[in-house]
């Protein structure tokens, strides 16, 4: 699976992170309420904690900016992860959106574009989400995700790297 394509639809657009990209996610980023429900992420907001949380982006070699197709304006960023372990799973996270794309259509269409493009792949997309941000666990079950516990398939213990974190689950629907 190529972890990074260009995936569009009539909202946005999701290419991959180059170094050029650096500044114009920066001034996306750089609002630190979009950070506080992130696990470690309070710092993504300082000059400090972008560059690190870039670093480690373009080095993952899956991750996207998301671009508003209205204005041409990247406006987050979001990635894949391969699930050590298995063949049968990936990960979608890292994703944050600028505040005025938050509560409406966006983030469906983001993680609907890129789950349906991993469920070409995959017959599991996980997402791991601290256990207390209630806003990203709420956005993932409108999306279709379930939560899964320790009686759920292996391969979705074994995403659970970060301390206190939920792991949900979008099914491929030919499960």
């Amino acid at each position: 699976m190529n972890l990074q394509p260009t995936l569009s639809d009539e909202l946005v657009t999701l290419r991959p992170l180059v170094i050029a990209d650096y500044e114009a996610l920066r001034l996306a980023a750089a609002d630190p309420l979009i950070w506080e429900l992130h696990k470690n992420g309070q710092s993504r907001s300082t000059p400090e904690g972008f560059e690190k949380f870039f670093n480690e982006s373009i080095t993952s070699g899956g991750a996207f900016v998301i671009i508003d197709r209205e204005n041409d304006k990247i406006i987050g960023s979001s990635r894949y992860k391969l699930v050590e372990g298995t063949d049968r799973a990936i990960e979608i996270g890292w994703t944050f959106l600028a505040r005025a794309y938050w509560g409406g259509v966006y983030n469906h269409a983001i993680k609907r574009l890129m789950i349906d493009y991993a469920h070409q792949h995959f017959s599991e997309v996980f997402l791991n989400i601290a256990a207390d941000n209630f806003r990203s666990q709420g956005a993932a079950r409108k999306i279709g995700a379930q939560l899964l516990t320790d009686y759920d398939p292996p391969s979705a213990i074994r995403t659970r790297e970060r301390n206190n974190a939920l792991t949900f689950c979008i099914f491929r629907e030919d499960q």
